[in-house]
């Protein structure tokens, strides 16, 4: 499948590193310091803001609180975080302008997640606190649109999470799954699904980017 765009918009955790091992540890070791049963917040945290999760399980009076030291682990934990496979040689044939990040997480543990894995921290990133509403709303894909000065519907979302394929489907953008943390079943929302960025190439042509993948597409093709 082919998609010819303006820019891609790439979610972070899960799409362009592999931090699954922190993430998991960091809100295992918080639901045991708080009390909750850390089953329950694997199933829901994934592609989410971390205060959105936490609202889920503490007052409202406990939340800063929890959120922070939520933070403090993760920020403490990127011993074995890495860039995933061919993520570094598609970053590098993207012309300057034509990408962007939207994450669930803090800017600080963002901008600490590339670099521990070798990876640029693009001109725009949209983080948690850059936004009102999380994921799935599709509030922080908007904004890197416009940041990068391009309509969102000439823009391709790549995510790894449901809850960030319903935001990029909500903005109105191209949707490309990469099922490295999630069943491709789960990942259905998407135009198409591939096994991680290997499957793709990228080639910068005189009207924006033409974003080729080795799997077919999950739903109508969009060209």
């Amino acid at each position: 499948m082919r998609f010819e765009v303006d820019a891609i918009l790439f979610d972070i955790d899960g799409t362009l590193v592999d931090s699954t091992g922190a993430v998991v540890r960091s809100w295992e070791a918080w639901s045991a310091a708080w009390g909750i049963d850390p089953a329950e917040v694997l199933r829901v945290c994934h592609g989410r803001r971390s205060e959105d999760t936490v609202a889920e399980f503490l007052p409202s009076d406990q939340r800063a609180a929890a959120v922070a030291e939520l933070e403090r682990l993760e920020l403490a934990d990127l011993g074995d975080v890495t860039a995933l496979p061919a993520t570094r040689d598609l970053l590098s044939a993207l012309p300057e302008g034509r990408w962007a990040a939207v994450t669930s997480g803090s800017r600080a543990l963002m901008r600490a997640r590339l670099a521990a894995a070798g990876l640029p921290v693009p001109d725009v990133l949209v983080a948690a606190e850059d936004v009102r509403l999380g994921k799935p709303d599709p509030q922080g894909y908007l904004q890197a649109a416009r940041a990068l000065g391009f309509d969102v519907r000439r823009c391709l979302v790549v995510e790894d999470a449901p809850a960030g394929l319903e935001a990029g489907r909500a903005a109105g953008a191209h949707v490309l799954a990469v099922a490295t943390s999630h069943s491709a079943q789960d990942l259905c929302a998407a135009d198409a699904v591939v096994p991680d960025l290997g499957a793709c190439s990228v080639e910068a042509t005189a009207s924006g980017l033409m974003i080729s993948t080795a799997v077919g597409p999950r739903a109508d093709p969009v060209l």
